[in-house]
């Protein structure tokens, strides 16, 4: 078992934590509870990501086991929500610390359940991952199909009506905010879904739609809706989006920048 010195991560998180309950009294035994009774940061996930998914049908201790058994069957999921909690801390101006986003960061929880469902659709036990991805989408606003496949460091900033369809691909490194769809174009089979490569910033709002590729360290300006592939290390924006210039920053999805760079000579 990790201890908090040999884990950095939650060695931080709990360290903010201690100071949070004796802060704000109010929320002493909740913060107890759900991060200081814990010995390491996967304990304290599945408990508090448990308490949420919980509901009449599945009581959250029956949740708990199966959250501990992916983590303990698939150490993957460890090592990707470190990254995830990283990749919030690092990218978001809103997030004081580890604490504010494993706290309180539906984004976050989301996507970690997610984690959960796609191990259990993996292993084959199919009906347990899609009621998770309904409560997920019920709890957090954020569906995500459990046989997606998603990378670390992810950071989905805000959450509300993402969507992210069955066959999508999502790499490591990547960026969005709420309101993005990764869909399918109507009733097609199969393969139907986006892959979006490394480091690529997908805006508020923006819809790509079908099996198109959006190349690795792209940015996709909000509101637009992508149908055709996008290059590497392009910008892409309208409805439909063109590229329209090249990020400025060397990977958009760390940057965070949401200007639009656009062509020499362009308006």
């Amino acid at each position: 078992m990790t201890s908090r010195k040999e884990d950095p991560i939650w060695q931080a998180l709990y360290k903010q934590v201690q100071v949070e309950a004796t802060e704000e009294p109010m929320l002493a035994s909740y913060l107890h509870a759900t991060v200081l009774n814990h010995n390491t940061l996967d304990k304290a996930l599945s408990f508090h990501l448990a308490g949420k998914l919980s509901s009449p049908n599945l009581e959250a201790m029956q949740i708990r086991d199966v959250i501990d058994s992916a983590f303990r069957k698939q150490p993957r999921i460890g090592e990707e929500f470190r990254a995830d909690l990283t990749a919030i801390r690092e990218r978001d101006p809103a997030a004081c610390g580890l604490a504010e986003p494993f706290l309180h960061y539906k984004g976050f929880h989301a996507l970690e359940s997610y984690r959960v469902a796609h191990w259990l659709w993996e292993i084959g036990r199919r009906s347990l991952a899609l009621h998770l991805q309904n409560r997920i989408s019920e709890l957090f606003g954020v569906d995500i199909h459990p046989a997606a496949r998603i990378g670390k460091g992810i950071l989905i900033d805000h959450a509300t009506s993402v969507v992210i369809g069955e066959t999508a691909v999502v790499e490591d490194d990547v960026s969005m905010l709420h309101e993005v769809t990764l869909g399918g174009t109507g009733n097609v089979t199969g393969d139907r879904h986006p892959k979006i490569r490394k480091g690529v910033l997908i805006g508020a709002g923006a819809k790509v739609l079908g099996n198109v590729e959006v190349g690795e360290y792209s940015k996709i300006a909000a509101n637009s809706v992508v149908l055709i592939n996008i290059p590497p290390h392009c910008t892409a924006a309208g409805v439909p989006a063109k590229v329209v210039g090249k990020p400025e920053a060397d990977i958009p999805a760390f940057a965070m920048n949401q200007m639009i760079a656009h062509k020499r000579g362009s308006r």
